[in-house]
């Protein structure tokens, strides 16, 4: 292994058996390896690249000073492997180069692809591999991640660079996965803002307990022990907008129980309004269809039910049907006959004319 890096400093450290940074374990292997010959650094990326058959790339994506994501470092080490592959070529030997920085989807199709054909005058997947395989590794646990990770994903370009990959991790254990380059990229995302979202949640609702004068760490310890709908893969699935009787009048009286108290509760309070934009993503999908003739299946909040209370395919319709849509909706389970009480009158309010919309078949 031959470890690359512009700090002189850290080349030193590692040359020596040291540890670069401060992580547990890290410092013992690095001194092991060394020691045996398995691993060397230098600044050079063309030396590190004609004698190696994979090029792991890990340096830094800040952010800029408008939150858009910097691609500096990315675009200037993809341009030097670049160079030092198109040396390479003819030599027979296949190099497959693996971006592990956190980076959009389509950077890797888009930009640093393009970068590496034109330095290496050849294509990718064909002359050289390339592959992304994001990291999941935490400071403080990175050793333990590594030997025992929660997956392994692999963004391959084509099947050789997905093996490459994958021969690095063999006998690791975990579930591996191998998706498109993009879906690799966008799975990075996924994980670090379901994790930002999973702590903010936390911390909001125990100010609002505390608030409230509620153990926020019972209320916690018990909402974790529902594996079913709770911590599971429940809802977490993108699909249309959430409605019913109850999670939106629940989710209103808990941010205004937290305003009354002043406690900020900015995720929470934009839960509503992030629904409401997808609903509007539904009524701007149609209205780009292009077509005046509108079939609705369903019209309760969820499946197997009559409940149309704050049902979002309601207000689907009713958008529709403002909009002058030639609508019409077909629900098995429901009959404007059968609709009682509140239920009754919440669609008589917004959507009075659902008689005529109604159909009795598909």
């Amino acid at each position: 292994v031959i470890g690359v890096d512009v700090n002189q400093v850290k080349v030193d450290l590692v040359n020596d058996g040291k540890a670069p940074v401060v992580e547990e374990r890290i410092g013992e292997l690095i001194a092991e390896v060394v020691d045996s010959g398995a691993l060397r650094a230098t600044r050079d990326v063309r030396e590190a690249i004609m004698e190696s058959e994979i090029s792991l790339i890990c340096v830094g994506t800040p952010s800029e000073p408008n939150g858009s994501l910097c691609t500096t470092y990315l675009e200037r080490v993809t341009e030097e492997i670049g160079a030092a592959l198109a040396e390479r070529r003819g030599s027979g030997r296949r190099h497959t180069v693996v971006f592990r920085s956190t980076m959009l989807p389509g950077t890797c199709t888009n930009l640093l692809i393009p970068i590496l054909e034109k330095y290496v005058g050849g294509t990718a997947g064909v002359d050289f591999g390339v592959a992304v395989n994001p990291e999941f590794l935490r400071e403080g646990t990175s050793v333990r991640d590594f030997f025992d990770p929660p997956k392994t994903v692999v963004g391959e370009l084509d099947p050789a660079s997905g093996d490459a990959v994958l021969a690095l991790y063999e006998g690791l254990p975990g579930e591996v996965f191998r998706v498109p380059v993009p879906t690799a990229e966008a799975i990075k995302y996924a994980d670090n803002a379901f994790h930002g979202l999973k702590i903010g949640f936390a911390n909001e609702l125990g100010a609002v307990c505390q608030a409230l004068g509620v153990d926020s760490h019972q209320v916690m310890d018990v909402f974790l022990a529902d594996r079913k709908l709770n911590i599971s893969p429940a809802y977490l699935r993108p699909g249309f907008a959430f409605g019913g009787s109850c999670l939106p009048k629940d989710l209103r009286s808990l941010v205004h129980a937290a305003q009354r108290a002043d406690v900020s509760v900015p995720i929470l309070s934009h839960v509503l309004p992030s629904n409401s934009a997808h609903l509007e993503r539904a009524v701007e999908l149609v209205e780009r269809a292009g077509k005046r003739r509108v079939g609705l299946f369903g019209l309760s909040f969820k499946p197997g039910t009559d409940d149309l209370r704050e049902s979002p395919l309601v207000e689907l319709a009713e958008r529709l049907f403002g909009k002058g849509y030639d609508l019409k909706i077909h629900d098995a389970n429901v009959s404007l006959s059968r609709l009682l009480g509140a239920n009754r009158e919440y669609v008589e309010t917004r959507l009075p004319h659902l008689a005529q919309l109604l159909a009795d078949s598909v």
